[in-house]
């Protein structure tokens, strides 16, 4: 017998037996994007998230406690790659959301439009680069949270960059924290230390981070409000 139980809006964790699956219901019946197995219940199709391809999926199963993408969230994701997590931030925000998934690099967004936005209308893809927020202002409107996930080494600087332009009052930040883009030798604790301070100092206060091992090494997540 399959059971969900609800983690956040829109995200759940589907139990057969002992077996436990991150999952969100699939926007898009009978489509899936990266391979993913499905799961009907009650005549509902849901899609599996798989933690150790998405860092916004290893941070939930790690405990995440507040859940700042939601039905409805408006969403500027940074480094959206081809789209393996963005398809489920499309699947939480539903119709009424949107997300703009920018990527510097022209196969990853070709990827994104040929596998994911071809059947999903609220996912705007944008083609730029993310220390330069400026450059996509008439593309991009304000929105709830800014998500990030790019291996640069001045990861803080740039969601903050991109906050101050985008970001809504009250909203959040999400970054994921690449301790070996930053610095192959040095202590990812100390890494995220650093980080965390250019977050801080920019006026954002951090309501949690956490170490997405075992999912990913070397990374952790941090959530703050504005």
């Amino acid at each position: 017998m399959q059971e969900l139980e609800t983690l956040f809006d829109s995200v759940y964790l589907l139990k057969k037996g002992k077996q436990s699956t991150l999952v969100t219901r699939n926007l898009t019946p009978g489509i899936t994007y990266y391979g993913e197995p499905v799961f009907s219940v009650d005549k509902v199709e849901y899609r599996s998230w798989n933690p150790t391809r998405s860092k916004l999926g290893a941070v939930i199963l790690k405990g995440l406690k507040e859940m700042p993408i939601k039905p409805g969230s408006l969403v500027l994701y940074l480094g959206v790659a081809s789209g393996t997590t963005v398809s489920h931030v499309s699947d939480i925000v539903g119709e009424k959301g949107h997300i703009w998934g920018l990527d510097f690099a022209p196969r990853a967004v070709r990827d994104l439009l040929d596998n994911v936005i071809r059947h999903r209308k609220n996912i705007s893809p944008i083609l730029g680069d993310a220390r330069q927020p400026a450059s996509y202002s008439t593309l991009v409107q304000p929105v709830d949270v800014v998500f990030a996930d790019v291996a640069q080494p001045d990861q803080a600087k740039i969601i903050v960059d991109n906050a101050r332009y985008y970001l809504r009052k009250g909203g959040h930040i999400m970054l994921s924290i690449k301790a070996r883009s930053i610095d192959v030798k040095e202590n990812p604790k100390n890494i995220y230390e650093g980080q965390i301070n250019v977050i801080e100092e920019a006026g954002f206060i951090v309501n949690e981070t956490i170490d997405l091992h075992p999912f990913e090494k070397d990374h952790a997540m941090v959530i703050a409000s504005s």
